[in-house]
C-alpha cells in the first residue's frame, strides 16, 4: 500500500521509535546508576541526560496524540480503494493485526500520558524523588511502543487491495459472533442502565474525592461508553436502526462528531486515572484533575444523549 498517507504514518512512527530507542538506552543507564545523593561527574551527567530523555518522551507523546487521529484518517482514506470497505472498519479488519494494533495504540496513549504526569510531578519537586521510577516506567513502555510500530508495518504491508474485505454493516451487526454483537443484542434498557449507572458512580466517587475508585470507574467507563455508543447511540447519530459503526462517525457526512466524542472520552477517563497517580505522589493538582475528568466525561455523555433525545422530539418515536 504505497499511499502517501500510509508512508507518512510509517515514517513518522519509525522516526518516533528511533527517538524512543535513544531515550531507552539513556533511561537504562539512569535506572542502573542513578544516585541522587552522589556528587560524582557520572551523576551530574545522568541528571543532564534525564532532561534530554524527558524532552524526547514528551515530544513523542504530543506528536502521537494527533498522529493517532491521522492514523484513523488514513484508514478512512484507504477504504476508498479496498473492495468491500465502506469506512475504516473494513481496513482495520483487513488483516489479523488491525484490531490488536488499535488496542496497543490506545494503551500506549494512556501509558505515555501517565508518564508525562509522573514526569511533571517529579520535576515540580526540587529533589526530583521519582526520577528512577519514571525511567523504569519508560523501560516498560518502550517494548509496547516497538510492538505498536511493528504491528503497523505488518498491518499495512499485509493489506491486499485485490481481496474483498468486510464492510462495517457486517462487522457491527447483531448476528456477528463478536463481543460487540453481544452488546448490540442486549436490551436497550440494560445498555443505558450500564452506561448512565457507571457515569453516576464516577460522579459520586469524584465528588467524594475517592481517587482510587474514580480511577477504577473511569477505566470501566471507557469500554462501557464505547460499547454503548456502538450498540445504541450511534444508531441515533446515523438515524438508521441497524447502523452501529464507530468509524463512520469520523466522516464528513456526520460532521466529524466522532473526533469530538472520542477526544472528550479520552480526556475524561485519562484525567480520572491520572488524578489517582497524582494523589499518591502528593501532587495537589489531583483535585483539579478530578474536575477535568468530570468535564470530559460529562461532555461525552451530553453529546451522545443529545441525539436520541432530539430524534424523539422531532419524530415522536424511538428507533
Amino acid at each position: 500500500m504505497l499511499s502517501p498517507n500510509v508512508i507518512a504514518n510509517l515514517m513518522l512512527e519509525s522516526l518516533l521509535l528511533l527517538f524512543a530507542f535513544i531515550a531507552f538506552i539513556i533511561a537504562w543507564q539512569i535506572v542502573l546508576k542513578w544516585d541522587k545523593s552522589a556528587t560524582t561527574p557520572l551523576q551530574y551527567s545522568l541528571e543532564k541526560r534525564s532532561y534530554l530523555v524527558a524532552t524526547i518522551v514528551e515530544f513523542i507523546f504530543w506528536l502521537k496524540l494527533p498522529l493517532f487521529f491521522y492514523f484513523i484518517y488514513t484508514l478512512d482514506i484507504l477504504s476508498n480503494v479496498l473492495p468491500g470497505a465502506m469506512c475504516a472498519a473494513g481496513v482495520t479488519t483487513a488483516t489479523a493485526y488491525g484490531i490488536w494494533l488499535f488496542v496497543v495504540k490506545i494503551l500506549n496513549l494512556y501509558l505515555f500520558g501517565l508518564w508525562i504526569v509522573l514526569n511533571r510531578i517529579d520535576r515540580s519537586r526540587p529533589d526530583t524523588p521519582w526520577t528512577k521510577q519514571k525511567f523504569l516506567l519508560f523501560l516498560l513502555i518502550f517494548p509496547l511502543f516497538a510492538l505498536e510500530v511493528g504491528l503497523e508495518y505488518l498491518h499495512f504491508s499485509g493489506i491486499n487491495p485485490h481481496v474483498i474485505v468486510s464492510c462495517c454493516g457486517t462487522l457491527f451487526s447483531a448476528v456477528a459472533h463478536t463481543p460487540v454483537a453481544m452488546a448490540i443484542r442486549l436490551p436497550a434498557a440494560l445498555q443505558l442502565s450500564l452506561f448512565y449507572g457507571t457515569f453516576f458512580l464516577v460522579v459520586v466517587a469524584a465528588w467524594k474525592r475517592w481517587s482510587l475508585l474514580t480511577a477504577a470507574l473511569n477505566a470501566l467507563f471507557l469500554p462501557v461508553a464505547v460499547l454503548s455508543l456502538i450498540a445504541f447511540f450511534s444508531t441515533y447519530i446515523y438515524e438508521l436502526p441497524h447502523h452501529h459503526c464507530p468509524f463512520c462517525l469520523l466522516q464528513r457526512d456526520y460532521h466529524y462528531i466522532g473526533y469530538i466524542l472520542y477526544a472528550a472520552l479520552f480526556l475524561g477517563t485519562f484525567f480520572g486515572i491520572a488524578s489517582y497517580v497524582a494523589k499518591r505522589l502528593g501532587y495537589e493538582a489531583w483535585k483539579r484533575w478530578l474536575n477535568w475528568s468530570l468535564i470530559g466525561d460529562t461532555l461525552y455523555l451530553v453529546l451522545v444523549s443529545y441525539y436520541p433525545i432530539s430524534f424523539y422530539i422531532k419524530n415522536g418515536v424511538w428507533l
